[in-house]
């Protein structure tokens, strides 16, 4: 009897639950399949909501058919330089940029090109006019290989006028932004988030490729 109480009582009870709950997750897990994936792992793109989604390579290859009719996207590694393009003031000012550092992408579920740019309070959408967008592209037609959701092109516009274009992963984009929220002072950033521009800048210098010929 005094066995059989002991067994009932309520810190037996918080004793047999705590030995038999499960470990705790340790490390990041696909958000598909709860697999653990390491710290360096790909994402997927839910084309309704927009968000990133960390994947496992196995679920991330489920998305890869640019063909196919599906609501995420598995975002590429490709990294292009387009050498000599530069966006000029009369041209940024058209694209309604306020900052000299933005990514556009085509959104395919609204069927248009948006624009963001860094600031203290994340990632700004800023309604790029579709004629100004066209006129980018008819003078720079190697833009055309951007694709839609998953890729961005990465523009800067330095002080002295000059600047650089990238077609980089949209990911790579909000890892930018999520890094100059909390450096971000003033209107510019301020030279700390100068400097990290100028550090990610470098990065994807270094992992870019040619524009053109072969660029897919």
């Amino acid at each position: 009897m005094i066995a059989a109480a002991r067994a009932a009582s309520p810190a037996a009870t918080l004793l047999r639950i705590t030995r038999n709950r499960p470990r705790p997750t340790v490390g990041e897990r696909c958000e598909m399949c709860a697999e653990p994936i390491g710290e360096s792992h790909s994402h997927v793109v839910s084309l309704d909501s927009r968000a990133l989604m960390c994947g496992c390579r196995a679920c991330y290859l489920l998305f890869t058919d640019e063909t196919a009719e599906l609501r995420y996207r598995a975002v590429p590694e490709r990294y292009l330089h387009f050498s000599g393009l530069t966006v000029d003031g009369r041209a940024w000012d058209e694209l309604q940029i306020p900052v000299g550092l933005a990514f556009l992408f085509r959104n395919s579920v609204q069927d248009r090109m948006v624009a963001f740019y860094p600031g203290p309070a994340g990632a700004t959408e800023s309604e790029l006019p579709l004629d100004a967008w066209e006129a980018v592209v008819e003078a720079s037609p190697e833009l055309a290989v951007l694709r839609p959701d998953v890729e961005a092109l990465l523009i800067r516009r330095t002080q002295d006028g000059g600047g650089s274009c990238h077609l980089v992963p949209i990911d790579a984009c909000y890892e930018l932004v999520g890094q100059l929220r909390t450096l971000w002072r003033g209107f510019d950033g301020g030279s700390e988030a100068l400097a990290a521009m100028d550090s990610f800048f470098a990065q994807v210098a270094d992992r870019s490729r040619p524009a053109g010929i072969g660029a897919a």
